[in-house]
């Protein structure tokens, strides 16, 4: 399994596939915290706060993750790798494991550089260090759970083709109901059906924890979602095997 989570990382930090994620990921969420002139903006807001940060990267992460992911087992199917690698002595769920440990990873990475943002609002505020810092060390581990939650999607998106394209595109469309989706069906609920609805998406959980609240049903909602979609891709890969 370790052997096969260092295969991954390699992979991606041998091409420009991983530097081009990071690299993203920080121009896009810089150039709506610091230079364009919205309601997002942290230098027009008046208080020191990253709140915008843990507001737009979910919808960052939305495209950069299945892009990251849509590889992972699309592309061993059609390269004819997948059949080789079920043949060494690793279960399914280890092979899972590396690929999943490998995407969460390179999300990490792309995460930490992001502690620059940190350092700025830290030092560029009235008074130096007002910043709620256990309530942004909070929405750091929502952000780190929510990328686990999309790499698991993007995973079982990526064993259902052969196609990287089509399993990115899959990846976005499960990622995006899974976010929001729940939420906009809820709306139309009836009253007492809604709240189960809403809870079953993903922002519920994340909302919460943006802000630096962490509450153990959150947490336990994403583990539970993330090793019901392992569960999920793993059933896909047996069932090729049929």
């Amino acid at each position: 399994m370790l052997t096969l989570y260092k295969k991954e990382i390699r992979a991606f930090l041998t091409s420009i596939t991983g530097y081009l994620v990071v690299l993203v990921f920080l121009i896009i969420t810089g150039l709506f915290l610091f230079v364009f002139q919205a309601e997002m903006n942290i230098l027009n807001n008046g208080y020191s706060s990253l709140d915008s940060l843990f507001v737009i990267a979910p919808w960052v992460f939305l495209f950069l993750i299945p892009a990251i992911t849509m590889r992972m087992f699309a592309d061993e199917h059609k390269s004819g790798t997948m059949e080789l690698l079920l043949t060494k002595p690793l279960a399914d769920w280890q092979i899972i494991g590396a690929k999943f440990l490998a995407g969460f990873t390179l999300v990490a990475l792309s995460i930490l550089p992001t502690f620059i943002y940190y350092y700025t609002v830290h030092t560029l505020g009235a008074q130096v260090g007002n910043i709620d810092h256990g309530g942004t060390i909070g929405s750091y581990v929502g952000l780190l759970f929510l990328g686990g939650a999309y790499v698991s999607i993007g995973l079982f998106a990526s064993s259902l083709t052969t196609n990287q394209i089509v399993s990115f595109i899959l990846a976005v469309f499960f990622s995006f109901f899974m976010y929001s989706g729940f939420d906009s069906i809820s709306s139309f609920a009836e009253s007492g059906n809604d709240y189960i609805l809403e809870y079953l998406g993903i922002a519920s959980h994340y909302v919460g924890m943006s802000r630096g609240v962490i509450d153990s049903r959150d947490l336990l909602y994403f583990v539970c979602l993330i090793l019901l979609l392992s569960s999920a891709t793993q059933l896909v890969l047996k069932s090729r095997k049929w």
